[in-house]
């Protein structure tokens, strides 16, 4: 549903994937789904209209630079502000709509209970 309602608020949607090694970095393990995967996955969904891989350093600069996107949709559970964000973009020439997409269902849908429930039918 995220993905969806990021959709909305614009007509291309773009969805960048955190490189596994920001993954490790932040997370302190790998994820279950390389990047390779969580690209052909999430590209995959009918109302994506691209996927790619994003950077491992200066994440925001560069994704910012390199597809000088009108909206920015971020997840609940990113910890950037919206307003920082908007900042680093006018910083760049570039203006920029900062959405946070709302949590749907967050304690059902967490990466860490989908992980919890796939192991438990293995």
């Amino acid at each position: 549903r995220y993905l969806k309602e990021a959709k909305r608020h614009g007509d291309h949607l773009i969805v960048v994937i955190t490189p596994d090694k920001n993954v490790e970095r932040l997370k302190g393990k790998k994820p279950v789904n390389n990047e390779d995967e969580r690209v052909e996955i999430v590209g995959s969904l009918k109302f994506v209209d691209e996927a790619v891989v994003g950077f491992e350093s200066d994440f925001y600069k560069k994704t910012l630079l390199s597809f000088k996107p009108d909206v920015l949709a971020l997840g609940y559970d990113m910890k950037e502000k919206e307003k920082d964000l908007e900042e680093e973009a006018k910083k760049l020439g570039l203006t920029l709509n900062v959405k946070r997409m709302p949590a749907y269902e967050p304690e059902k849908n967490k990466s860490s209970h989908i992980k919890k429930r796939i192991k438990e039918f293995h």
